[in-house]
This record gives structure tokens, C-alpha cells and sequence, in this order.
């Protein structure tokens, strides 16, 4: 089981702090554009899936590099529940703050009053991102302010800053505009951005087309649990339907 703490603040171990931004899997939380053609429950079970699996390419990476991983769970009530079944490299914290962005400014916070000077904020619905897209914009942070990792849907996977940036999320999020206005909040800042290469999200059943395009190019090392569960429910087929 991972540890729980009560504590506020995301302690960085050495100078840098990988937090996944997560949600309790639960019927009705998750995954609602994929319901239809999915059920509730079949969008749960598949975004534990792919939670399981980022989870375990970002610890990997995290012990590798030495670096700090906190899962930063929603809602406050889920934490035990993650707990319970998140990696032992893993700290289990609360999201806390009324909306997405403000609760990513506070981890930011929290993570750099803790020590940290490089700190990537992490989805859970790109289960596909290869850690070498995660170290790249870890490195990325030695000479720029901002690091973002493109999704497909105008928005980003990752996010990374070397501090605190008040006002860098103060935009709406989940639009197909969240990554130019978090641009255009960067600029006017001030802070020097890097784009890396990109990912993408699986919010729709239609997303499942384009993991079916990365299993056919022989990209399956980050996210076997989301395959195996695609394949065990025979979902892709929804993938072909959505998509034509």
C-alpha cells in the first residue's frame, strides 16, 4: 500500500517531483464521453486500466531518475481507496481547490515549498506516453520555464515548471484551446516555453483508434493493461464504429 499523508505540501525529493493528476475509478466519474457505447462501468474499469498503467511507466521513470512521485488524487474521499493499490513508489495526496486549475497551481506550490525545482504535472488519460517523452521534458526544465507535452485534442498530457507561475492555468480547461491559452498565459508571463514531441488522450470511444494505430506500430511498452483490457471485453470494435 502507498502511504497517505496528511501533510499539505509534495515534498521534492532532491530537485525534482512527478505528481499524476488521478481520479477514483468509479462509475460516473470517469470516462463519461466514452458512455455510450460504453457502460459506466466499462469506462471505469478500462480508465483503472490505464491508470494502472501510467502509474507504472511514471514510477519506473521516478525510480530511475531518483525523483519524487505523488499521486494527487480526486476526490479528496479517494485517497485511501488509490492507495490501496498505487505503487509503493507513490505518495497519496488530495487534489485540493474548487476547479482543475486550481488545483494545479496549488500542487506546484506545494511541490516547490517543498524543495522542488523541476515539477511535472501528469495526466492519467495518455496511458501511451512513452518515458522517454517524460524525461525529455524532465530535461527540458534545465533551460526553459514551462515544458508541455501536446495531446491530439488541442489540449496537454504533461505539463512541467520550475516554479511557481500564478496565472499560467487561469483559462478554462477540457476545451480544445487549453494549450494555446496556457501559451498565451506563458507569454504574457513572461517564462520561456518548450513544446516537446506529443501524445495523445483517450477521452472517446473514437480515441481508441488511434491506440489501435499505435499497437500497430508496434508501440505497446507503456500501456499493456489498457490493451489487455480492450481485448478482454472486446472493445475495439467501438474503436471502428466511432471512427468511421
Amino acid at each position: 500500500m502507498s502511504p497517505v499523508t496528511g501533510e499539505p505540501k509534495l515534498r521534492g525529493a532532491g530537485s525534482a517531483l512527478i505528481a499524476v493528476f488521478a481520479k477514483a475509478p468509479r462509475p460516473g466519474l470517469v470516462k463519461t464521453r466514452m458512455s455510450p457505447p460504453l457502460s459506466p462501468e466499462q469506462a471505469a474499469a478500462l480508465y483503472r486500466a490505464m491508470l494502472d498503467d501510467v502509474l507504472a511507466t511514471t514510477a519506473q521513470l521516478a525510480r530511475r531518475r531518483g525523483i519524487d512521485a505523488v499521486v494527487c488524487c480526486y476526490p479528496e474521499d479517494s485517497c485511501r481507496e488509490i492507495a490501496q493499490w498505487a505503487p509503493q513508489q507513490f505518495r497519496v495526496v488530495a487534489q485540493r481547490g474548487r476547479d482543475l486549475a486550481t488545483r494545479m497551481s496549488r500542487a506546484v506550490d506545494e511541490a516547490a515549498a517543498g524543495g522542488a525545482n523541476r515539477i511535472l504535472l501528469r495526466g492519467s488519460d495518455s496511458p501511451a506516453m512513452r518515458s522517454e517523452q517524460i524525461e525529455e521534458a524532465l530535461e527540458s526544465l534545465e533551460e526553459c520555464d514551462v515544458v508541455v507535452c501536446p495531446d491530439a485534442d488541442g489540449g496537454y498530457g504533461l505539463v512541467g515548471l520550475r516554479g511557481p507561475a500564478p496565472g499560467l492555468f487561469d483559462h478554462p480547461m477540457s476545451t480544445d484551446s487549453v494549450l494555446r491559452d496556457t501559451l498565451a498565459n506563458a507569454e504574457a508571463l513572461g517564462l520561456m516555453v518548450r513544446t516537446t514531441s506529443g501524445s495523445f488522450d483517450l477521452d472517446t470511444a473514437a480515441d481508441l483508434a488511434r491506440l489501435a494505430r499505435a499497437r500497430e506500430s508496434g508501440d505497446m511498452e507503456h500501456c499493456p493493461r489498457t490493451f489487455a483490457y480492450l481485448d478482454d471485453h472486446d472493445l475495439w470494435r467501438f474503436a471502428a464504429r466511432e471512427g468511421t
